[in-house]
């Protein structure tokens, strides 16, 4: 019997797991030492050991529908590279990596590309998921950082959770934020989606704005931290543009200025819009304005969709 300190693949929470091989069969469970999930797993990872067999797998290299020793298959790989280059130039190559990669593994593939084949164009799924969250920081802060940890949850007064419904997209981290309202009932939760989701349950305000009307909700709450930034957004013109009821969106502004602590949890239903980065910003800039950053329970906090997204920017993962 062996056990490995391994990650789960799945989402960006990157819950740490404890994987055992027992008898050929491998079963996993959640690593209790870990600091983003403390032993706790959602279904997708508590089944990891489920997707590890051999049937269905190609258990060793093949040119043409037959098998190879490794050496042939590298050799005819980057012989056809090769000639593909030197037909067509290095700008007819292209490598889309995996949020899911280790950071070793994506530096070697940027080298790859941009050292020895000579072009730009490798991306990783830090493009589809966090490019625009990547504007929004080198904007903000000129560096694509992210000023806030999971720790945080726990020590917030307020959390903003907008374009996410993590209760299905990162369901470790959701359970971490419903344990945290349970130890401190004085937590409020606000949720901004247009739908009513599963991530609902546990708000104390859901603000099912128009859809693509977030950028409006977040420069009135600017308004409202700082009047005298945004001043043509009041409150009543933003529950006009965001079709909300004008009282939730008082609601929203008092509690936001009256918590000590904020953090506001963003993901794709902010990133994955034609003015995403811009939408981060709004959110960023009401976090400067009020003073809830760069202390702990504070700060703008993009969730990634996949758990090394940012290993890859970290290492050029971006064409």
């Amino acid at each position: 019997m062996t056990e490995t300190q391994t990650t789960c693949p799945y989402c960006g929470v990157g819950c740490g797991v404890i994987a055992r091989v027992e008898k050929g069969e491998v079963s996993v469970r959640g690593d209790d030492s870990h600091p983003a999930n403390f032993g706790r797993l959602c279904v997708k990872g508590s089944a990891l050991g489920e997707t590890t067999g051999l049937a269905g797998r190609l258990l060793h290299p093949e040119v043409d529908n037959q098998p190879v020793s490794w050496e042939q298959a590298l050799d005819t790989a980057s012989a056809r590279l090769r000639e593909i280059i030197e037909q067509h130039g290095p700008q007819a190559v292209a490598f889309y990596a995996s949020g899911q990669l280790l950071t070793e593994d994506y530096y070697a593939a940027n080298k790859l590309m941009k050292g020895f084949i000579g072009a730009a164009n490798i991306d990783t799924n830090s493009r589809l998921c966090m490019s625009s969250a990547v504007v929004g920081y080198k904007r903000a802060f000129g560096e694509d950082v992210v000023p806030c940890s999971y720790e945080d949850i726990e020590k917030t007064d307020l959390v903003v959770l907008v374009g996410s419904n993590a209760a299905w997209t990162h369901p470790v981290l959701y359970q971490r934020l419903a344990q945290a309202k349970i130890d401190n009932p004085a937590l409020k939760v606000v949720v901004i989606d247009p739908r009513r989701t599963a991530t609902c349950d546990i708000a104390d305000l859901h603000l099912a704005l128009t859809p693509g009307s977030d950028a409006g909700l977040f420069v009135g709450l600017l308004n409202a931290v700082d009047p005298g930034q945004a001043s043509d957004w009041p409150a009543e013109r933003v529950a006009e543009f965001c079709g909300l009821p004008p009282d939730d969106v008082a609601a929203f502004y008092a509690w936001f200025n009256a918590a000590p602590r904020a953090v506001t949890l963003y993901t794709m239903g902010i990133n994955q819009s034609t003015s995403g980065s811009d939408k981060c910003n709004a959110i960023i800039n009401v976090h400067l304005a009020s003073g809830k950053i760069g202390r702990p329970g504070c700060g703008p906090f993009s969730l990634t969709g996949q758990p090394n997204a940012m290993g890859g920017r970290e290492v050029g993962g971006l064409a």
